[in-house]
Formats: C-alpha cells, structure tokens, sequence
C-alpha cells in the first residue's frame, strides 16, 4: 500500500491498496423538531453523540461499483442504488469527476432502521474511504457538503464527538466541553422504524387535541454536559419523536420502563426509534443495567457503548 500525505490535513491523499475506515453510530442526547418546512424537511434542533457502536466499509479498487456486506441487516439492506453506500461513491465521483469504480464491503454492526444513522454512517465511511482510494483530496468539510445532500446525520458522522445539530441536522458545531467518557446502555429492538413515518406520526400527533409539547433549544443540556454528572445529563435529554415512536410501537414503553426498573440513570428513545438508549453512571453500571435489562426480555439484544466518539476514521 502506498500513500502520500496532503500539506494541511490529517489524512493521506491516495491509497494504492485497500482503504478500511470504521465510523460509529449517534444518538441524540436532545431532538427537537420544528414544523414541517416547504423544501420537505423540519427545522431541528439537536445534539449529536457519536458512541461506540461501529461499522467498517473497506474500499478496494475495482472496474465497476460493487457493494458486498456482512453482519446486522445481511440479506435485507438492498445493495443497489438505492443504498446510501452506493449514492454516496457516485456523488463523490461525480464532484471529483472519477469514475465511480470501486469494490465496497461493509461489515455491519449498527441496526437497520434503528435511529442511530446506521445509513448515514456508512454514507460518511464512503466518502472518506473513497476519497482517499481515488485520490480526490477533498477536505473533511467538502466531505461533509457532499454528505449533507445525502442525508442530514451524514456531515456529523464523518466528524463525530458531541456537537449540535440546526437546519435539518446538517449543519454541524462541535459542543466545547471538558473531556468527559458517558456510558450508555443500547436496547436494541426487533424489527426497525421508518424515520419519514416517525415524522409523519409526529406531524399527525401535532394536528390532534393532544399535541406532545415541543422542545425549546438545547442550552440546558449543553450546560449539563460541562457539569460532567450524569444525574444532570439525564434529567435533560429529551426527544420529540419519542410521542410519535411511542405511538407506532407502544411497546417501547415496556423497554424504558425496564431500563428504569433495571437502575438506569435515564432514558429515551434514541432518534426516531426504535432503540431505546439508557445512560449508566460508570462502566461498570452499565454492564449492570444491560445484565438486567437482558434479563427482562423486552428487545433482543442489549449492548453497552460510550461516547463521544470520533466520527469516521481510517483504521
């Protein structure tokens, strides 16, 4: 393999041989949805965390653009056009004017449709590793342009850390606070959620006698997160979608009730749903809370995560 270094960046510009790149998933501490904009998307207000639950995409050179992939959604993700994998090697094409040629294999640990920007994360994996495979020497930010009209969680996934989220989520500023490791607690679900039908459940919730109180910004949790007690930081988080998640899978109620019973800090439904995400107060809480929450039996799997993570990097 071999690579040469640009003058102003902490990545190599080409990689002869195969480029892996492993990124992390997200969860949002705080989501609030503002109404419905004419361009389709809500105004958000969020507050990205980037933990440790991973998927690697390596990047090899090839003649044509291929996708295989291994682990969590193998033989239910769609590996055509559609994939964000996909879209997002011939966006990277199309801006640096290669060909999009390429062969992609994705090892999968983060769920399908599970709120925590799975999709938006291997879409982040392919840009860096394609970038450096072709040589296009786009900085990190140009990345995250090209990512933003791929889907809103991508520009945060390639830088990662904890940062706040405005527009629809694509425009990115890290949050500045002491070094803090948080431990979290992943109660993975069987089967995923639509995140356009989560909004539009929350749209329809909005319209009805008993619309779910909207969020304000996010300055109470960003002043929780500098205080580093995670007591503080779990009476802010807080979730708009969480109604509507609710709504469409009442039995998440079940997983969070456990979460609590099991002696978590706190609890939310991370993004639209359906995992439900459990802060611990140590490491070793959160391998007690897992144990019991497992033992409950309400989701199918259970793991532990800290956070913040960086975002994509080339391993």
């Amino acid at each position: 393999m071999t690579e040469a270094w640009g003058p102003d960046d902490d990545k190599p510009r080409r990689f002869a041989g195969p480029v892996k790149v492993r990124v992390p998933s997200k969860i949002n501490l705080h989501l609030g949805v503002g109404p419905l904009r004419e361009d389709g998307y809500h105004e958000l207000n969020t507050v990205y965390h980037a933990i440790s639950l991973f998927d690697e995409l390596t990047a090899r050179r090839g003649d044509t653009l291929t996708l295989t992939m291994e682990g969590e959604g193998a033989g239910e993700l769609a590996l055509d056009d559609s994939n964000l994998i996909i879209r997002a090697a011939r966006a990277l094409a199309a801006r640096g004017r290669v060909p999009a040629h390429a062969r992609l294999h994705l090892r999968k640990s983060i769920p399908l449709a599970g709120g925590l920007a799975g999709g938006s994360a291997d879409a982040a994996a392919t840009l860096l590793a394609c970038d450096l495979l072709w040589g296009t020497g786009f900085s990190r930010e140009e990345l995250a342009e090209i990512g933003a009209e791929l889907g809103s969680d991508v520009p945060f996934l390639l830088h990662g850390g904890t940062a706040l989220g405005t527009g629809h989520g694509e425009s990115v500023s890290p949050i500045l606070a002491r070094p803090t490791t948080w431990h979290w607690v992943l109660a993975i679900a069987d089967g995923g959620l639509s995140t356009p039908e989560v909004y539009r459940e929350l749209d329809r919730l909005r319209e009805g006698p008993w619309p779910p109180a909207a969020l304000e910004n996010a300055d109470e949790l960003m002043t929780a997160l500098r205080q580093r007690k995670p007591e503080v930081l779990g009476a802010t988080l807080a979730n708009d979608l969480q109604p509507a998640a609710l709504s469409l899978r009442p039995a998440l109620a079940d997983v969070l009730k456990a979460g609590y019973d099991a002696g978590a800090v706190a609890g939310i439904v991370s993004g639209s749903g359906p995992t439900c995400v459990f802060l611990a107060a140590d490491g070793a809480h959160a391998e007690q809370v897992a144990a019991e929450l497992t033992e409950a039996g309400v989701c199918r799997s259970v793991v532990t995560a800290r956070g913040p993570m960086p975002g994509a990097r080339v391993t």
